[in-house]
């Protein structure tokens, strides 16, 4: 499974690891949907994710956000850019190798 990865932090980075998944990360949102994938996962946290977001081309691998979980208004923000699925944080990082089955 390839996934496309907007996660500038290093330490989540490394958390994005699981059997038969290649991880591309990239350093812009802007340029988060430019190849395809099969998932792309986004960190909300971060300045332009929302956007690139709402950019996206109509045909795209499926997207999964993550923000802390406290930032209620970030989660909200992102579904209704349309991402397919937004996660706190900690559910995210837990979820990550199941989350390619479901793409």
């Amino acid at each position: 499974m390839r996934v496309r990865a907007f996660v500038p932090d290093l330490m989540d980075r490394s958390r994005l690891r699981a059997p038969e998944v290649s991880v591309e990360f990239v350093a812009d949102p802007a340029t988060l949907f430019d190849e395809e994938a099969d998932l792309f996962v986004i960190d909300l946290a971060r300045p332009g994710a929302h956007d690139a977001v709402s950019d996206r081309p109509a045909e795209t691998g499926r997207v999964v956000g993550f923000a802390p979980h406290v930032d209620e208004e970030a989660m909200a923000a992102a579904r209704e850019a349309g991402c397919d699925e937004v996660l706190p944080r900690s559910a995210f990082f837990r979820r990550f190798p199941e989350l390619g089955a479901d793409a």
